[in-house]
């Protein structure tokens, strides 16, 4: 082996193979080079069989790509080297051993959507709804019981509550699987720990086999992983696991910190190695990140450092509005490509999907191609289509494709059966399919021919009402975020989207209230903003974007993404956007406290440690985020970057650009837990608002002009922001823009 290329402590990554082994790979210190050098040295010079090594990872390409390096670097067979994720290697351990837990070895894998059917199908045979118990509320506690490493019958409960309400599902939930010959993803992992527990000869057969175990992004485990890799390294403890504690970013999907700063309670023998040196940064980028990282209390602890140039200083950009802000990174992106970069060259960075909207938006008006890394650009997003399919109804009754996209959305029980045959009786009648459902629910009795249950009777029946009302709306020029909320709300769709509590769909939910922002931007650039104007604004802007990427192709393009998406990537030139508090960190973080916040800073650290030569870090007086102007001040981790590593630079309105180092006084202004002020700001004076109160209060029963009587559940906001929960006579909920809807108030209380 030739060591020429490796630093000391990688080599003694590589050499030092025997006994527990923890190495803490700092970001950008050459790890995936390291690994593959420690597993060929493992082939070579320890001459072990390729059989005998087992790698584990969380994705496939990163497996696959280890495993490509590893056949081009040595000249031996590595056919039967396993170099895997966890969920493979489980699934092939399963359907290896299967009769051992009663499966039969063509199990099925089960995904959320399948999950999501047994629990609503468990939930049903008890006659509650979905509504009344939410499906993810019970997937979400059988998610953290298998990240936790139980299974059914195991004795050690650790933190299991089995009086808690939800332990009854995953009771029948684990039955229902063991029926349907399935296991869901967290169940590859707790299977193969029942397995290897009950039946301790199986699990002699596995660490007979694999002499060396290899662990890549240790800190993402969680605690079923943790024991699995425990249960296979058994006697020989011939384990080696790499990661940094400063990178973990995953806890929402179950990643458990402790697994990593726990590890020599478990291995007290072990040998800890520090990759420190990192080779893809400046020297101003690696050592400001380094301070602010160091704020952490978690963590084992690494000085990163660098051979690379000093660099160019961090750009703290401080803009008027988000709106400066974009426009600042659209017009630096263009600077540099003027000085022969390529856009591929760039990224820029956000803590939410949301934020990416504004940015797309400005680069597309300056020409610069770009891609959305890991997501879908913010106006192809199903949720964004839906919106605007309901949108372009209003104003174009005759866009079938927009009725039939909307026709189900949110589920209305008109499924591609009923669909089809209403399709089909408008063709027959010649007309386009909303006016033939219009007169279908108008004039019933001239269709008795059609076949259509009651239940899709009465929901053509209010969908037809609700556009009939928000056309009104239109025609009398209500603004078009009045008509966007009426619609969001009053479909139902908002609140579909709300019962589910996973991460993708709270998501969702940012988007939409993301679209209400940009219909309000459009607002205040068009003194008669019209909600056709703004789709026809929408729509020229996309494809323009779509053909100037065709144009632009040659010098690649620029990457937007989440800052998750992020990890792993490097770039010459990076900006992050929205460095505010209760942006980034997140609102949510900063209520929980402690770990939350510590987790934020990580994945600040994680942003700043992508950048190569360049890093720009903005933040926004003032930002319209989900509907709402905020004003938050600069996020506390760019205020815990000393002020030798970066210049202070402002975009503001109407001054323009100015320039100047961040004096100790700026410091002071924007110091966290203390007030602070924008001194460029003009001087606004405020007078005390008289209190609106509600008109709809709890418990009052109310008359709507469509769906009858009702009483009033609970109501949010004031005045013309007012929405009001009302459940009806026949027990449907609907929620409603109290200043919008025909709603008349038939007794108080």
């Amino acid at each position: 082996m030739n060591f020429e290329d490796l630093n000391p402590a990688q080599k003694d990554v590589v050499t030092k193979t025997e006994g527990p082994i923890m190495v803490l790979a700092g970001a950008g210190s050459g790890k995936t080079r390291t690994l593959v050098n420690r597993i060929a040295n493992l082939l070579q010079e320890k001459e072990v069989s390729a059989f005998q090594i087992l790698g584990l990872t969380f994705s496939n390409k990163a497996a696959r790509e280890m495993r490509d390096r590893i056949a081009r670097d040595v000249n031996i067979d590595v056919r039967s080297l396993q170099i895997t994720t966890f969920h493979s290697f489980c699934s092939w351990v399963l359907r290896s051993e299967a009769n051992y837990l009663g499966l039969s070895r063509n199990f099925t894998i089960y995904d959320d959507s399948e999950s999501k059917a047994i629990v609503k199908t468990l939930l049903a045979r008890r006659g509650i709804s979905p509504k009344e118990i939410n499906p993810f509320d019970i997937l979400n506690f059988i998610d953290r019981l298998k990240n936790q490493g139980y299974y059914l019958g195991k004795k050690e409960l650790d933190d299991v509550n089995l009086l808690d309400n939800f332990y009854g599902y995953f009771e029948e939930y684990e039955q229902e699987l063991h029926k349907s010959n399935a296991v869901d993803f967290g169940g590859l992992i707790t299977g193969v720990l029942q397995l290897f527990k009950c039946h301790p000869e199986t699990l002699r057969t596995y660490m007979n086999r694999f002499h060396y175990i290899l662990v890549d992004e240790y800190q993402d485990t969680n605690r079923a992983q943790y024991d699995l890799v425990k249960l296979l390294a058994g006697e020989r403890r011939n384990l080696c696991v790499v990661g940094d504690e400063d990178q973990s970013i995953y806890s929402w999907r179950g990643a458990d910190i402790k697994n990593i700063l726990d590890f020599e309670k478990d291995y007290p023998e072990a040998l800890l190695l520090k990759l420190e040196q990192n080779y893809r940064s400046s020297k101003n980028i690696i050592e400001a990140a380094g301070h602010v990282i160091s704020n952490n209390d978690l963590r084992k602890g690494k000085s990163m450092w660098t051979e690379n140039p000093q660099g160019d200083a961090i750009e703290v950009v401080e803009c008027s509005s988000d709106h400066k802000e974009a426009e600042f990174v659209s017009e630096s992106i263009l600077n540099l490509c003027e000085k022969e970069n390529n856009y591929d060259d760039m990224a820029v960075f956000y803590r939410t999907n949301a934020q990416s909207r504004i940015l797309e938006d400005y680069l597309r008006k300056n020409k610069i191609p770009y891609r959305i890394v890991g997501g879908i650009r913010f106006y192809e997003r199903k949720e964004i289509k839906d919106m605007l399919a309901y949108l372009r109804l209003i104003t174009n009754s005759k866009d079938s494709l927009a009725l039939s996209r909307i026709i189900n959305v949110p589920a209305r029980g008109i499924g591609a059966t009923s669909l089809r045959k209403i399709e089909e009786e408008a063709i027959q009648s010649n007309s386009s399919l909303w006016e033939f459902i219009e007169d279908f629910v108008h004039s019933s009795e001239k269709y008795g021919h059609i076949k259509l249950s009651a239940k899709v009777r009465s929901a053509l029946s209010q969908l037809v009402q609700l556009i009939i009302e928000v056309r009104s709306l239109d025609k009398n020029q209500a603004p078009p975020s009045q008509l966007y909320e009426k619609l969001l709300h009053e479909s139902g769709y908002y609140d579909f989207l709300r019962a589910n509590k996973d991460y993708e769909t709270q998501a969702r939910l940012e988007n939409l209230e993301e679209l209400l922002s940009a219909i309000k931007d459009f607002e205040k650039r068009n003194t008669n903003a019209t909600l056709l104007g703004f789709l026809e604004t929408v729509t020229l802007d996309s494809q323009n974007q779509d053909e100037e990427n065709v144009e632009k192709n040659t010098k690649g393009e620029v990457a937007l993404m989440t800052i998750h998406g992020a990890k792993g990537l490097e770039f010459p030139y990076a900006f992050i956007v929205g460095a505010e508090e209760n942006v980034f960190p997140s609102y949510q973080s900063i209520e929980n406290g402690g770990i939350s916040i510590e987790e934020e800073r990580r994945l600040f650290y994680v942003a700043m440690t992508r950048a190569m030569k360049k890093l720009y870090i903005c933040f926004a007086q003032g930002r319209m985020l989900f509907g709402k102007l905020n004003f938050n001040g600069p996020s506390r981790f760019l205020l815990e970057i000393p002020e030798e590593y970066f210049t202070w630079k402002k975009v503001l309105d109407p001054q323009g650009f100015s320039t100047g180092n961040f004096q100790q006084s700026r410091v002071d202004d924007y110091a966290v837990d203390t007030p602070y002020h924008f001194d460029d700001a003009p001087v606004v004076y405020q007078t005390k608002s008289a209190i609106i109160q509600s008109k709809y209060k709890k418990g009052i029963a109310v008359k709507h002009s469509l769906y009858g009587e009702g009483l009033v559940l609970e109501s949010e906001g004031s005045g013309k922001d007012e929405k009001v929960l009302i459940r009806f006579s026949d027990g449907a909920r609907k929620k409603f823009m109290a200043s919008i809807a025909p709603l008349t108030i038939i007794s108080k209380i």
